[in-house]
């Protein structure tokens, strides 16, 4: 019997021990969230409040893919009027982006914070009015005149890539902070007779060399789908 007992208790132990270590490993594994995390530009609507002269919102998005790579997307529309020194004109549209970020920010222990690059291909939709122009006759002896003919030009369309860099700062639980600056490269524009786009809907000023930089500051938050150990 005094064997059998001491049998028993190193088997009891051993088997104590095996569970005590799985537990042990179990709360050392990191669990990282993997969701659809969903948002807005913040700066656009605070942007449309002091300017009564644009109005615009875009809502984000992002689904996390592996431990690094996120699928994005960006949807919007913008109504803006431009008042330059020979010319006024109004761009009303909208626009889509869509990619991916590579985050390349190392977390530690139960954050989930991003510091990333990203690609995107836009999309935009649009229609443009000249409200008024003024010709350039500086130098001459005609008297420079503003004419208004309030001539809109429909179904307009732009094409572009845009290389992103930005970050995201998980706040809250699952509520995060972000901005990121943009650099536009456009790869097709439908433009109407005698008259340039200026200005595209996601795309925003069009400089030389037909290139642009987009900024936004992001409130998003993360609606959890699933749990992976890292």
């Amino acid at each position: 019997m005094t064997q059998q007992h001491i049998l028993l208790f190193f088997i009891s132990v051993l088997f104590t021990f095996t569970i005590n270590s799985q537990e042990l490993q179990d709360s050392l594994k990191v669990k990282e969230v993997y969701g659809i995390r969903v948002g807005i530009d913040i700066s656009k609507p605070i942007n449309s409040f002091f300017n009564n002269e644009t109005k615009g919102l875009e809502i984000v998005g992002d689904f996390r893919i592996t431990r690094n790579h996120y699928a994005a997307v960006e949807l919007g529309f913008l109504d803006k009027t431009t008042n330059e020194d020979y010319i006024n004109f109004t761009t009303k549209g909208s626009y889509i982006k869509a990619g991916f970020n590579y985050n390349a920010y190392k977390n530690w222990k139960g954050m989930n914070n991003e510091i990333y690059v990203g690609l995107r291909y836009g999309f935009s939709i649009f229609n443009q009015t000249l409200n008024s122009y003024t010709p350039n006759v500086n130098g001459t002896y005609f008297i420079s005149e503003t004419l208004q003919p309030a001539t809109e030009f429909k179904d307009l369309t732009a094409q572009w890539l845009e290389f992103v860099f930005g970050m995201k700062v998980e706040t809250f639980n699952n509520l995060y902070l972000g901005a990121s600056v943009s650099l536009n490269k456009m790869i097709n524009t439908k433009e109407p007779e005698n008259f340039k786009n200026l200005h595209i809907p996601g795309f925003n000023r069009v400089f030389l060399n037909n290139t642009g930089v987009g900024f936004n500051y992001t409130l998003s938050y993360l609606i959890p789908i699933l749990k992976k150990n890292k």
